[in-house]
């Protein structure tokens, strides 16, 4: 019975391995195509750019929002540039971020399922 315990754990390290190296995999295929997609902008500059947008955004609204809830203007062009910009580096800050964190959860899975393994095989070890 021992032994049967001991291969079925080990089975289960290995499916958690193998879904480790999966969401690495997916990880690595996302952050590509999030960096292909901000093209010339690097990854690292998504934050610091999406401060300035956010900054600017802010100050632009202050100005015209009220006109603009007031029915008095409408939005400027500026103002409208400014929101997508914001918009669209928002996503790419959060699909970086979101990258990341199923990198991380790639490696728990790759260490989780190599300790799984590990216990299984000392468990259908047969004892002398």
């Amino acid at each position: 019975m021992k032994r049967v315990m001991g291969m079925v754990v080990a089975l289960i390290g290995v499916a958690i391995l193998a879904m480790g190296i999966v969401f690495m995999m997916q990880a690595n295929t996302g952050k590509q195509t999030v960096a292909d997609e901000v093209k010339p902008l690097a990854l690292s500059d998504v934050n610091p750019k999406y401060d300035a947008v956010s900054a600017s955004y802010t100050q632009s609204m202050t100005a015209e929002e009220p006109r603009i809830q007031a029915g008095q203007a409408s939005p400027s062009a500026m103002y409208d540039y400014l929101s997508a910009q914001r918009a669209l580096l928002g996503l790419a800050k959060a699909n970086v971020g979101l990258s990341g964190f199923v990198m991380m959860s790639g490696v728990i899975d790759i260490v989780l399922g190599l300790g799984l393994i590990l216990v299984g095989g000392m468990l259908s070890m047969k004892q002398t």
